[in-house]
């Protein structure tokens, strides 16, 4: 069988690199510091791949098919009332959630949905990155040519909040957006929040950055700063708003005084891992009544994932070496192990708290040239996603048990989806 050209691509192109002094002039136009964009594009950030990813048509195809599946799955009664049952501080309130992840692994037999999440982070690194992609030959640069405008992407998502704010406030005027998380400027990825509030004041709406200790409530309203704040763009990792410093964010949340987007909610029908074990047992979505045409392609691309018990677990043990293992409400690759690599100690941890087992999925590769040798990095592909539609393609490059952003050559990637080579074919 002849190799596929995406995958073709991904072994032996390396003519399509990053012009970097473009990336940071364009970085440096937005970002109030200087300083930040030098950071970003420090030769020991690795939060850059310098080289793309290759995406295949029907990859892409079975990709959004997936993606159509379960947003079905989630617009069905019984399986939002099961997820909703186990999901402290959850209201809904109509929005869908800005930026959710579909992160998949590409398996020989297509890809397969590895996990959801409801706040994911470098859409707009992501973005930028994708504007200073530069080729090496007329042919290539043809080739994969017809980017979307930076400034067209921009307003799309820009767009997105207003549709967020017009599903729950729409008689009120959008004035003040609050970029949140823990300690932001400590964050790895706090030059983004600056590039979000750049984009909003672009659109004329007043924007900050904030810990979610920096927020009181008074006269029905959420504040932070001095100012009257209407809508949250909410990075936390406490996902359901738990911890005491959230309790100003929970309360305004669940009073409906401002929005927050994503919410405890939307996590809870998309990024709570627990789902996970919903969306891959065919009995149970019978049982909740899903088309079977949604079942098939669920069954087909997402691997069997289960709650971790008492009663599984010594099966679980036994079988480790062909699963992996991931904290039902964590975040990034904190918590999770691959079972070929557990100890026995590491094993107590994970029984003694709320982990899901999911069948392991490897990776496939990207082969690059880094440092004047070709090496082999593992990937992932995310589809980030508004309402089920897909708004951007991207890549993370690692080595290791899971993704970072360590790894010399890796980090974030543009992804180039391949033509629909059939039409060629007579």
């Amino acid at each position: 069988m002849a190799r596929e050209l995406a995958d073709v691509l991904n072994q032996d192109c390396f003519c399509i690199t990053v012009n970097r002094e473009s990336l940071q002039a364009s970085l440096g136009a937005h970002l109030r510091d200087a300083g930040l964009s030098e950071r970003l594009l420090d030769v020991n950030s690795h939060l850059f791949s310098n080289s793309p990813v290759f995406l295949g048509h029907k990859q892409l195809e079975e990709m959004q098919q997936v993606i159509a599946a379960v947003e079905q799955v989630i617009e069905n009664t019984a399986y939002r009332d099961a997820a909703l049952a186990i999901a402290p501080n959850s209201r809904d309130f109509g929005t869908k959630g800005v930026f959710v992840g579909y992160d998949f692994h590409l398996g020989a037999d297509g890809p397969r949905l590895i996990e959801i999440n409801t706040n994911a982070g470098g859409v707009l690194l992501n973005l930028y990155l994708a504007s200073a992609q530069q080729a090496c030959c007329d042919e290539v640069s043809e080739f994969f040519g017809g980017q979307s405008k930076f400034t067209d992407v921009e307003s799309e998502l820009f767009a997105m909040f207003k549709a967020e704010w017009r599903a729950q406030l729409p008689k009120r005027a959008l004035q003040t957006i609050a970029i949140v998380d823990r300690e932001p400027q400590t964050q790895c990825l706090y030059p983004e929040f600056l590039l979000f509030q750049s984009l909003f004041e672009r659109h004329r709406i007043d924007a900050i950055v904030a810990d979610p200790e920096e927020f009181s409530i008074s006269d029905g309203a959420l504040w932070s700063g001095g100012r009257k704040i209407d809508l949250v763009y909410n990075r936390l990792t406490d996902f359901y708003l738990e911890g005491p410093e959230s309790a100003c964010l929970r309360d305004a949340y669940l009073g409906g005084m401002a929005l927050l987007t994503p919410s405890p909610c939307t996590y809870a029908l998309y990024g709570d891992k627990h789902n996970l074990s919903l969306l891959s047992d065919a009995s149970r979505l019978r049982g909740f009544g899903v088309d079977e045409a949604v079942i098939r392609i669920l069954d087909r691309s997402l691997p069997t994932t289960v709650t971790v018990n008492k009663d599984n677990a010594p099966e679980l043990w036994a079988n480790r070496r062909q699963l992996f293992f991931k904290p039902a409400t964590g975040h990034g690759s904190r918590g999770a192990y691959r079972g070929a690599k557990l100890t026995k100690r590491v094993w107590d941890e994970i029984t003694s708290n709320d982990y899901v087992a999911q069948a392991l999925v490897a990776p496939s590769e990207r082969q690059l040239i880094v440092d004047g040798e070709k090496r082999l990095l593992k990937l992932d592909i995310r589809c980030v996603t508004y309402a089920g539609k897909i708004q951007q393609l991207s890549a993370r490059l690692y080595r290791g048990q899971t993704t970072n952003l360590r790894t010399e050559g890796g980090g974030l990637a543009t992804v180039f989806p391949t033509p629909d080579t059939s039409r060629f074919c007579r």
